[in-house]
């Protein structure tokens, strides 16, 4: 019997001993990040320190909550929070009178552009003796056009999909 007993401390001691050996390290890597998935080579790259002893214990935090508090807009909106009926009327008439305005402004700008670029063959100034200058600008006026209509077509999409007043 003591000798069973011997031999189960005998390879509780080699066993225990095993597993200390094999005991992870845990590093702590910038970033305040913590790991045991890497090796020690790996540790050295990325500049991680080992920590002597202990175990870290992680502890999930709380998903933080937003109190709302009683400024302009600062709760958010609910389901059941709606706008009045005549307020939203009152929000898309004011939305569709600007929209029109600066598609009356961009529609003006493209027609002053289109009458300086003359089908593509403006009046030279007197700085464009060199005649890539001359190239340049003409480019320069073609881009600003196609950007006025594509300008222009945007805000046509934007008034088609409000509602009809």
């Amino acid at each position: 019997m003591l000798r069973w007993i011997g031999r189960i401390g005998m390879v509780l001691l080699c066993c225990g001993g095993a597993a200390l050996a094999q005991e992870r390290l845990i590093y702590k890597c910038p970033g305040n990040l913590y790991t045991d998935s890497i090796s020690a080579k790996e540790a050295d790259e990325r500049a991680c320190k080992a920590l002597d002893g202990g175990s870290v214990t992680v502890i999930q935090a709380a998903p933080r909550r937003v109190a709302p508090s009683g400024g302009e807009g600062a709760s958010p909106r609910t389901a059941d929070t709606r706008v009045d009926p005549a307020d939203q009327k009152a929000r898309d008439t004011d939305k569709r009178r600007i929209l029109e305005a600066e598609l009356r402004r961009e529609q003006d700008r493209l027609a002053a552009l289109r009458f300086d670029y003359k089908n593509g063959e403006p009046e030279r100034r007197g700085d464009e003796r060199n005649f890539q200058k001359y190239q340049e600008r003409v480019a320069a006026m073609k881009a600003d056009i196609e950007r006025a209509e594509a300008d222009i077509a945007a805000l046509k999409r934007e008034l088609a999909k409000l509602p009809s007043s």
